[in-house]
């Protein structure tokens, strides 16, 4: 007796499912997402608001979004993601459709029922795919951890939710954590 094969599903497969579905495509893939908790979203809307304010204020190049956006981490691959917050400094890169190629800094709240999925699977897309800089925020464990792929290095001790962290990508911006008032 012959195993069922699982299915593959390409790009236009993922841009062709319904909108009110959240899901990413990894390898081909789907990967179906739980509904972001309040907290999430807190996070999330103040991380956003602090990177827009920043970019503003300087007049700079680079765009953030938050989710949902698609991510095509690299144009001949079926994998989309769909990160929390992208920063993206290559206009090129900017579609219709989100993002096609790496941007320069990704960050993801954890959810629960997602860590691994956080922690491995999209620690090494984006590290494949030459991301600049990964943050996983972990409220759960009132932790942040930073990624610089450039130089392939985790910083050596995580933050906390009281600590002001350098933002790699830029020279003169850091987010202040206790200054979010997360309620954590």
């Amino acid at each position: 007796m012959a195993l069922a094969q699982e299915k593959y599903y390409t790009t236009e497969d993922y841009y062709n499912m319904p909108e009110e579905i959240r899901a990413e495509l990894i390898e081909g893939q789907i990967v179906y997402m739980a509904t972001p908790s309040t907290q999430h979203q807190r996070i999330s809307g103040r991380l956003y608001a602090a990177i827009f304010n920043y970019i503003n204020a300087k007049g700079g190049d680079c765009e953030v979004f938050p989710a949902p956006f698609s991510v095509q981490l690299c144009k001949e691959d079926d994998t989309i993601v769909e990160p929390d917050i992208s920063v993206i400094c290559d206009p090129d890169k900017i579609t219709e459709r989100g993002c096609l190629g790496a941007p320069d800094w990704i960050i993801e709240i954890v959810s629960p029922s997602n860590a691994k999925h956080d922690y491995i699977t999209k620690l090494s897309l984006y590290s494949n795919a030459n991301v600049k800089e990964y943050w996983i925020i972990d409220a759960e464990q009132n932790k942040i951890y930073v990624y610089d792929l450039q130089d392939n290095k985790l910083v050596l001790s995580p933050y906390t939710f009281r600590d002001k962290i350098k933002v790699g990508i830029y020279e003169d911006f850091y987010i202040d954590f206790s200054d979010l008032n997360l309620n954590i």
